[in-house]
């Protein structure tokens, strides 16, 4: 018990002094998280109103499909991209294999299914509120998709904070691809596995804090910007 509050004193104490070596990998676990969410809502918000308003033939078997690839295992995406951009890979001569820009790709494939279906489910109840008013204003399909997003934006928080919450503590498929490289690729989940393995707790838990921290701040920081709270009050 004594080790565990001693690991914990050191922790915090190399939070309080901004260690630098923790400032680097804190600023490149939010570059690589936060763009890759950023690219994985361009792509899944759409995607999940979209399916909701387009109707085509295999419409629910491509649903069905999305949902299943929210529990697609990282370590196979992270597999398959390392596949395509090794020195043998299609996409080799790029020389993006072990760099941020490799972990943001793998990233972005783990989170979009998971964003477009939580995107998909909330918007469809929007649409069933909305299909006749819509439908007699002779909008057109972006159009709708475009107003089904806007109005239920508060909403798709969830699916955003989700893919934030899944990238952000994500360690298997971007410690393929980006080969927790020191001052390159190493970031706070990957710092975490290897510092521990190397007995250094003090470093590991310090890391696991600003990690547990991040979550929570960005969490409470777009409900509030959101004004989520403030809308539900009563």
């Amino acid at each position: 018990m004594e080790s565990i509050f001693s690991g914990i004193s050191e922790a915090l104490y190399l939070i309080v002094t901004l260690d630098p070596d923790m400032l680097e990998i804190i600023f490149l676990s939010l570059k690589v998280t936060i763009s890759a969410v950023i690219i994985a809502a361009l792509i899944g918000l759409p995607l999940g109103a979209w399916l909701v308003v387009k109707r085509f033939r295999f419409r629910r078997i491509v649903v069905s499909v999305l949902n299943a690839l929210m529990g697609l295992p990282p370590v196979v995406v992270g597999l398959f991209v390392y596949l395509l951009l090794s020195r043998s890979g299609p996409f080799g001569v790029l020389g993006l294999l072990f760099t941020p820009t490799a972990m943001i790709i793998a990233q972005v494939l783990i989170i979009t299914p998971l964003i477009a279906s939580i995107a998909h489910q909330s918007i469809r109840d929007l649409w069933a509120e909305y299909h006749d008013l819509l439908i007699s204003l002779h909008t057109s399909r972006f159009q709708r998709v475009k107003a089904l997003l806007w109005d239920g934006r508060r909403a798709l928080l969830t699916a955003v904070l989700a893919g934030f919450g899944r990238a952000i503590g994500e360690v298997g498929a971007i410690m393929i691809v980006g080969g927790n490289i020191d001052h390159s690729t190493r970031v706070l989940t990957t710092s975490i596995a290897l510092e521990t393995g190397r007995g250094n707790f003090a470093f590991a838990m310090g890391l696991g804090i600003v990690l547990i921290v991040l979550a929570v701040v960005v969490n409470l920081l777009i409900h509030s910007l959101s004004k989520t709270e403030r809308a539900s009050t009563w």
